[in-house]
């Protein structure tokens, strides 16, 4: 980490997630002399991952929690993500607050890399079956952009990032630059085949396309199928900040990064309507900072960027730069999700698989496509995996004696599982607000979050768990379950709205290059951007676009127009 010596620079970018390190890369390689900011702490790649090679026995609760760890992270609780294993990875929530109008799981990380160490990193293009969805239905807005305005940036972010999977030619799933894919185990090779021939090939089980190294990248190595990632990869087989496009921004020579360094307000410049700079609070000290730059790349992950966005040029704008769309901090979205099928599977009990591969398969969405007519809009796909059974099994039964534990030894029977992941549709009601009476560790106001799933999502998710229960029983598999677990917004880690793209400053916060409409040398690339959800995982998405407007901010930037 470098401490500025300077307040002055070419850029800022704010956040050192996803977005932010394809910000930082794509600018210092053009030549711009680059801030980073970062709230939290610096993560080191290698040396601050400590528990990348812990084996279970090793953690004091074997990888479990506590009631302590209960009792101090209340929202981190709701679900699987607090554990002893990478809790240093997760914010403190007590000292960063946030209030709940409606029930809102929000699980951030803050530090250098965000939740790019911790996210599932499964990686797919949007097609024009989504950019094209608002339109065609009179929901929200229309995007101000379509595939083909995207679909080289999306070359280009993954032979940088590094994506594993197999092309299949399907135009609502437009295939990636792919490294070699990992094969589906014979237990999904089988279901795939079913699917396919019951289904007259208009469903397709693929191999989850994901951002793990099957072959070697400059400075990384191929993934060692550990099914570690969220631990730190110290091989740096998956895409993370620190394991791509950190060192590539390091390289060039043109980088500061400053950590503990919270970006609280941009200063708006009213004659140039333009911003000039960035008022900052040092995380450990206290100490107030203003840095200046000719542009600026907001990426401090979605709410976070919007929250700023908010507590600026309020002497011009009441509710943020931004707000005169009236979209500002409305039409917040997640994938929904946490429900599901399951059975078990014979006939392949002498066979195997070798390592813990880092992705399942996926079953793309085919509900409202080509003819495929529901009572909702939009519709979902699956994630999930066939495996064999181990040890667990054994975890709550009373056998006892040599026999029970040779038989231990040996694998279980083939089991198939899968979840769905299901689109929510853009709803102005769904919003964030300042709280101007809860305040952080440091004084500043907090988010308060007031989102919940609609009638379409509820439709739609009866389909999700009695599709795929049928997909597995067509194809042969026995004792098929369904199971909902229930759903709350945030649960799905992928906030994405509240400073969408458009066409019109009227009704949308950013252009078609990321811009904001009323500081057009701000750009807003990560999930705030977002017009709509579509049904895949966004992150391939927000690279794909910063690395764009990186490109036109440059552009513009030496035709003098920023």
């Amino acid at each position: 980490m470098q401490t500025p010596q300077t307040t002055e620079f070419d850029a800022i970018v704010v956040g050192s997630g996803i977005s932010g390190g394809w910000a930082a890369k794509e600018l210092t390689e053009k030549g711009l002399k680059v801030l980073m900011l970062e709230r939290g702490r610096n993560v080191e790649h290698i040396k601050d991952y400590p528990n990348a090679t812990k084996g279970p026995w090793e953690y004091p609760h074997r990888g479990g929690r506590t009631q302590q760890m209960i009792a101090d992270y209340p929202v981190l609780r709701r679900d699987y993500p607090l554990n002893e294993k990478n809790l240093d990875f997760w914010v403190n929530e007590k000292e960063s607050p946030y209030t709940e109008a409606k029930r809102f799981d929000w699980y951030r990380g803050y530090h250098v890399g965000g939740r790019s160490l911790m996210w599932g990193r499964q990686s797919y293009r949007w097609s024009d079956f989504d950019f094209e969805a608002n339109a065609r239905e009179g929901i929200a807005i229309d995007w101000p952009i379509r595939y083909n305005d995207i679909a080289s940036w999306y070359s280009y972010v993954e032979k940088h990032a590094g994506i594993q999977g197999t092309r299949e030619g399907l135009p609502h799933l437009p295939d990636s630059e792919f490294l070699p894919g990992f094969p589906l185990n014979c237990g999904e090779e089988h279901v795939a085949a079913q699917i396919k021939k019951n289904y007259g090939g208009k469903r397709h089980l693929i191999i989850g396309r994901s951002a793990n190294l099957t072959q070697p990248l400059p400075g990384r190595g191929q993934c060692q199928t550990r099914n570690a990632c969220w631990l730190g990869c110290t091989f740096g087989a998956y895409f993370s900040t620190q394991s791509s496009t950190l060192p590539a921004a390091v390289k060039t020579g043109n980088l500061t990064l400053k950590t503990h360094a919270i970006v609280h307000e941009l200063v708006y410049d009213k004659d140039r309507k333009r911003v000039s700079g960035v008022r900052v609070v040092d995380a450990l000290t206290n100490e107030a900072t203003e840095y200046r730059a000719k542009i600026f790349f907001v990426c401090a992950s979605t709410l976070n960027s919007t929250w700023l966005l908010m507590r600026s040029a309020r002497d011009i704008w009441p509710g943020g730069l931004g707000s005169a769309s009236g979209a500002l901090g409305h039409n917040l979205m997640d994938h929904h999700f946490r429900l599901g099928a399951s059975g078990s599977l014979e006939g392949f009990d002498d066979k195997y698989y070798n390592g813990r591969r880092p992705t399942g398969y996926y079953i793309p969405r085919f509900q409202n496509l080509f003819g495929d007519k529901r009572p909702y809009l939009r519709g979902f796909g699956y994630q999930g995996s066939a495996s064999r059974q181990g040890w667990e099994r054994a975890v709550a039964e009373l056998g006892i004696g040599g026999a029970f534990k040779d038989s231990m030894a040996q694998p279980g029977s083939w089991t198939i599982g899968g979840t769905a992941f299901g689109e929510m549709l853009p709803d102005h009601r769904n919003m964030i607000s300042i709280d101007e009476n809860t305040r952080d560790k440091w004084g500043l106001p907090v988010l308060k979050i007031d989102c919940e799933i609609g009638e379409n999502e509820r439709m739609m998710r009866k389909d999700m768990t009695t599709e795929l229960a049928e997909m597995f029983e067509s194809s042969g598999a026995k004792n098929v379950r369904t199971f909902d677990n229930g759903y709350t917004p945030g649960q799905g880690i992928h906030e994405m709205g509240t400073a969408r793209m458009g066409r019109d400053p009227k009704t949308s916060v950013l252009n078609a290059n990321n811009q904001v409409w009323d500081a057009l040398n701000v750009f807003v690339t990560d999930g705030s951007c977002m017009t709509s959800a579509a049904a895949v995982n966004p992150s391939l998405t927000y690279m794909a676009l910063t690395a764009r407007a990186a490109d036109f901010a440059v552009n513009e930037l030496n035709r003098r127009n920023l």
